[in-house]
């Protein structure tokens, strides 16, 4: 009889802490299902992608930066479960809301574009995060279109460079005339004038960039011409 009870002790503990367990993966679960979060995850992975490769298509910058890049999709997919943890939990959402309005991000971004793709992962995070699925694929198609679109303008207008001269003094005038006669606008940024020679930085707007500086070099007393493409907001 002491073994039978022994035994059926050890029985009902078992069943206990296999209750147990199920209840807690049961209340895992019972407001968001793995399926969920398995498509939640792939349509962020897959529209993060589509923004990435906008970034880097569209980019015109110096130096383009991959690191960037990574950043989009990062934001994308850590977005996405954050609504879907706010969404099913209205405890949760308000401690979240409390948290994100004492965070500061310090970190300087260079071009206020990547700002703008930055609120562009976090859109879309958003969107899909809240089960949107058709309309985050809508929103991402009908952006990516645009993007191109104003990239392909803005490849067609005339863009800001810098070009840096080395000359022969004497060779000033012929410079000065060529620049009136080959470009529209123009700004000298610099002369500095030495017993070797001289140099001289002028801010222009070009459509091409290979004609100037092979005009520049057939004046007699240029040593050499170099054409830096650069963004600024004192261009002329």
């Amino acid at each position: 009889m002491g073994i039978l009870a022994q035994t059926a002790q050890q029985t009902g503990q078992l069943s206990k802490s296999d209750i147990a367990l199920s209840g807690w993966w049961s209340d895992q679960f019972s407001r968001i299902l793995p399926i969920d979060i398995i498509q939640v995850l792939a349509f962020a992975l897959f529209s993060s992608i589509i923004i990435s490769l906008v970034y880097r298509k569209t980019y015109r910058g110096v130096l383009y930066n991959p690191t960037f890049s990574t950043t989009l999709i990062l934001l994308t997919l850590v977005t996405s479960p954050v609504v879907m943890a706010i969404g099913s939990n209205v405890a949760l959402s308000m401690g979240m809301v409390g948290a994100l309005s004492i965070v500061r991000f310090r970190t300087a971004v260079k071009d206020p574009i990547d700002t703008a793709y930055m609120f562009w992962s976090i859109t879309m995070g958003i969107l899909i995060g809240s089960k949107l699925y058709i309309i985050s694929m809508i929103v991402v198609a009908a952006i990516t279109m645009m993007m191109i679109g104003l990239s392909f303008v803005r490849m067609r207008t005339n863009e800001n460079y810098l070009l840096v001269l080395h000359y022969d003094p004497a060779a000033e005038q012929e410079i000065e005339a060529e620049l009136h006669r080959g470009v529209r606008n123009y700004r000298v940024r610099s002369k500095t004038i030495t017993r070797s020679g001289a140099e001289m930085t002028v801010d222009l707007r070009l459509h091409q960039r290979a004609d100037i500086v092979s005009h520049m070099l057939d004046i007699q007393g240029v040593y050499d011409a170099t054409l830096v493409a650069v963004q600024n907001e004192t261009a002329v």
